[in-house]
């Protein structure tokens, strides 16, 4: 398996669950930030122009956070990265939904790149709706979110019950971005954050990501 991720970006999660698996794996780091991830090479790996993506050992291409995480928890089932339950499983997914969806592509996508989210029209500029607002409404978004899901953090050690779940990898990955934005994470997601920052699979991804 090949993984191809970018600093500062979502990758990271799906890094930590293939460290958490234990099988053989390359990487390769695409400056995102730059630009090369809409250029040749990599465009010709991932048309959409995205991290993470993984090659996998058949030469197949798996793109998007969730499904490379299920597609990884299911091929691994000795790692209990998806709870075996039904409930278990839709509360997992529930939670990448969550944080893909709406803290990380609505939230963090203000703030990320809010000329995305800025209308661009003469009216909306003339009232003062630029990226300034845009970015305040991100934030809003974000910790809105965190805090919604800082009760289920209080009844377990983990995303979706007490053990280490892909839910874990996704709420990692936003939880990791808190800190750069100013934002405080609330108590829950905070100890959750520093019992993910314990783990080996993360401390030697931030190794590898040169963040230790």
């Amino acid at each position: 398996m090949k993984l191809y991720w970018g600093p500062h970006t979502c990758a990271i999660g799906i890094h930590v669950l293939l460290e958490e698996i234990g099988a053989p794996y390359e990487t390769e780091k695409v400056d995102v930030a730059g630009g090369a991830s809409r250029e040749p090479p990599f465009i010709g790996v991932n048309p959409k122009g995205k991290v993470p993506t993984l090659v996998r050992d058949d030469g197949s291409v798996l793109t998007e956070f969730s499904a490379i995480a299920t597609w990884l928890a299911r091929t691994n089932p000795g790692k209990g990265l998806l709870p075996d339950d039904p409930e278990g499983e839709a509360r997992a997914v529930e939670v990448i939904a969550y944080v893909e969806g709406t803290i990380h592509g609505q939230g963090y996508g203000r703030l990320f790149m809010p000329a995305k989210f800025e209308p661009q029209d003469a009216v909306h500029q003339a009232i003062g709706l630029g990226q300034g607002s845009v970015k305040a409404q991100g934030r809003q978004m974000v910790e809105e979110g965190f805090a919604i899901l800082d009760p289920v953090l209080a009844r377990h050690d983990y995303a979706a019950g007490n053990a280490f779940s892909i839910a874990d990898a996704a709420l990692f990955y936003a939880e990791r971005w808190a800190p750069q934005r100013d934002i405080t994470l609330p108590v829950n997601m905070e100890r959750h954050y520093r019992r993910m920052l314990a783990r080996p699979a993360v401390h030697k991804v931030r190794q590898i990501w040169g963040e230790e």
